[in-house]
């Protein structure tokens, strides 16, 4: 099967690909929101990624991994590169690996970012990949649970906006219950529908540029909020394989990074071990990616 009707049988699904040439070595490996439609346009018109052209002739084999997020999907090819840059690629990745914290402290209430791992006296969630991402969730946070509203010292203006809105240290550990079940996934669609609401109220009103930023932090609670394992800060080793038709595809975790990708030709008994030792919170994912390489190499 050649490379480019390989393409075809991709999910539309967010996830990573690479390149092999005739010769079995990766020429580039990149990620994708839906990798079918991604992976078939290096087959049509370039645009501005022509200089990749000389890579396409070479291209014998497409290989791929399917993830459960966009942000999954980033973190899995940031990791891989870090782990070894081919030669098509030219950097490792530049997003910014970011936290939120959830403080509950009365002089510090609040959601904010961290650009540090360190969760004394507050909540911690992440890594995130993106600043920019992760500060507009924030922002989204804010606006739907207004936690800082609730510290003892507050000028003003906030004293004013905390009174109109009806908001005091009463209102503290509710607010803060509020974003943290958001982003530990307990309860996102409070968070969204508040954001939502707010959106639509201000496009009704004609404003239109207040309404594109809620949108923006809409998209940006989505990213922090997406299924993200391969990355997890204090996580451990693992190693995780699937087998389909002949084929396994083993992962390795290192560290909580998901850093290692391979594939071979093989029975079953091969990998009956590694198999066995996969964890059950792995095993859908690898045995997905298996029948997904299996089929891009099958004819």
């Amino acid at each position: 099967m050649s490379a480019r009707s390989s393409a075809a049988r991709l999910p539309h699904q967010p996830g990573v690909y690479r390149f092999r040439d005739r010769h079995g070595r990766i020429l580039y490996l990149g990620r994708a929101t839906d990798l079918r439609s991604r992976v078939q346009s290096y087959w049509g018109d370039l645009r501005d990624r022509r200089h990749l052209a000389k890579m396409v002739a070479q291209v014998a084999r497409v290989e791929a991994v399917a993830c459960g997020s966009v942000h999954e999907a980033a973190w899995l090819e940031r990791n891989l590169l870090e782990t070894r840059l081919p030669p098509w690629n030219r950097t490792a990745g530049e997003e910014t690996s970011i936290y939120i914290v959830v403080d509950m402290r009365p002089h510090t209430a609040g959601v904010r970012t961290s650009y540090v791992a360190r969760f004394d006296g507050v909540v911690g969630f992440g890594p995130y990949l993106g600043g920019m991402r992760t500060r507009q969730a924030v922002s989204g946070l804010h606006r739907a649970f207004p936690l800082s509203y609730t510290r003892d010292r507050l000028t003003a203006a906030e004293r004013d906006i905390a009174t109109r809105r009806g908001i005091g240290p009463q209102s503290r550990t509710r607010l803060a219950a509020a974003a943290i079940s958001a982003l530990d996934g307990t309860d996102a669609e409070t968070a969204r529908e508040v954001l939502t609401a707010a959106r639509d109220r201000a496009a009704a009103a004609l404003n239109f540029e207040l309404a594109a930023r809620i949108h923006s932090e809409l998209a940006a609670l989505e990213w922090v909020t997406s299924v993200q394992r391969v990355t997890v800060d204090g996580g451990g080793d693992q190693d995780v394989c699937g087998w389909a038709d002949g084929l396994a595809v083993t992962f390795t975790i290192r560290g909580g990074r998901l850093n290692g990708w391979d594939q071979r030709e093989c029975g079953r008994l091969d990998v009956a071990r590694a198999s066995a030792v996969t964890p059950p919170e792995w095993a859908e994912f690898a045995q997905r990616n298996a029948e997904l390489a299996a089929a891009l190499i099958r004819v």
